[in-house]
């Protein structure tokens, strides 16, 4: 979980750094025409650009969430479970410290986001965006799967026609045609046989 956490930290503040350093804000660089563009913008808000003007309640969020994953992680004896909660870390954290030492003031900072994919979403983001999502994904397709945090999967096997059967009879009763333990002999179709016999 660490070394996911760092790398999407490490990642996140690196390319914010070179932004800051090599763009302007508001400045439009193509990369692949329209499809993935850099543009510089600071984003005082949540991810992708959503709820503007809150940022102090979004600080004290994320500082929520580092402190609960931190608390969490002893629980976690999986790999895939253990990439979930380390990147999530990594994407909180990077934006909490643009959030805590960026302009204009402590715990007011506004986020650095230059990623654009007008295609695909109508906002721009940043590693730790990336990093925060991709975790969301990852939980759902673990949750569906049944995967615990120890790394075991929920084994639910299928009941056969027979074993629904078997499941709807009443206790003691044999099957149609057998006999129970303890009757004896079972009784034969026909009458007139046993008579006979």
């Amino acid at each position: 979980m660490a070394g996911a956490a760092i790398a999407a930290y490490g990642l996140d503040q690196f390319s914010k750094y070179l932004v800051v350093s090599n763009l302007t804000e508001g400045e439009i660089v193509p990369v692949l025409g329209s499809v993935l563009q850099w543009q510089f913008v600071r984003n005082p808000g949540a991810a992708f650009s959503l709820a503007s003007g809150m940022t102090w309640i979004f600080t004290i969020l994320a500082a929520g969430v580092i402190t609960f994953i931190v608390w969490f992680a002893r629980r976690i004896h999986s790999v895939a479970w253990a990439l979930v909660f380390g990147l999530l870390l990594g994407g909180v954290l990077g934006n909490l410290t643009d959030r805590l030492f960026r302009e204009p003031s402590f715990g007011l900072g506004h986020v650095i986001d230059f990623i654009a994919t007008p295609w695909l979403i109508p906002a721009i983001y940043n590693i730790a965006d990336i990093a925060i999502v991709s975790s969301m994904v990852l939980f759902m397709i673990l949750t569906i799967r049944g995967v615990g945090l120890d790394g075991t999967r929920e084994v639910r096997a299928a009941k056969t026609p027979a074993d629904a059967a078997e499941g709807t009879r009443p206790a003691g009763d044999a099957a149609p045609g057998t006999a129970a333990p303890g009757d004896g002999p079972a009784p034969t179709a026909n009458p007139q046989l046993a008579t006979d016999a």
